[in-house]
């Protein structure tokens, strides 16, 4: 089970609403309209930046200490801690894919294969139709 916690920085926007950085995390910003929904963003935006590090087989960067994070991007900027399972994350939205190895009858492959299909989309195709999974 992967929990994890980072330090998340929200800053109130003119226009309203919440902007919201991390400092551990470059490049993970996100918004949202009311402090609820910005938290919701930030849950979100965090685990994506991380379950992309897992993916890429990086390591995952430590999490500072919220008493040494400082919001000074902004006036009235404040920290929250912020919680992501990386396990449910995942499995709502992991792309990882996974091989495997079919039969199909040899003059169908041929026919295919002159054809330029995609056996693998072909397949998801299929399988998502069949499954009744609408996909995103």
């Amino acid at each position: 089970m992967l929990k994890l916690v980072y330090p998340a920085c929200f800053y109130p926007c003119e226009e309203g609403g919440y902007t919201v950085t991390f400092p551990d995390l470059p490049g993970c910003v996100t918004e949202g309209d009311t402090l609820s929904e910005a938290v919701d963003m930030a849950i979100d935006a965090a685990s994506g930046w991380l379950l992309e590090y897992v993916e890429d087989n990086k390591q995952l960067p430590n999490s500072s200490n919220i008493k040494d994070v400082v919001p000074n991007e902004y006036e009235n900027g404040f920290v929250s801690l912020i919680s992501v399972d990386l396990d449910e994350y995942s499995k709502k939205y992991a792309n990882k894919a996974v091989k495997k190895t079919l039969t199909i009858p040899a003059w169908l492959n041929t026919i295919a294969e002159e054809k330029n299909v995609n056996f693998s989309q072909i397949l998801q195709d299929a399988l998502t139709r069949h499954l009744g999974i609408k996909q995103p």
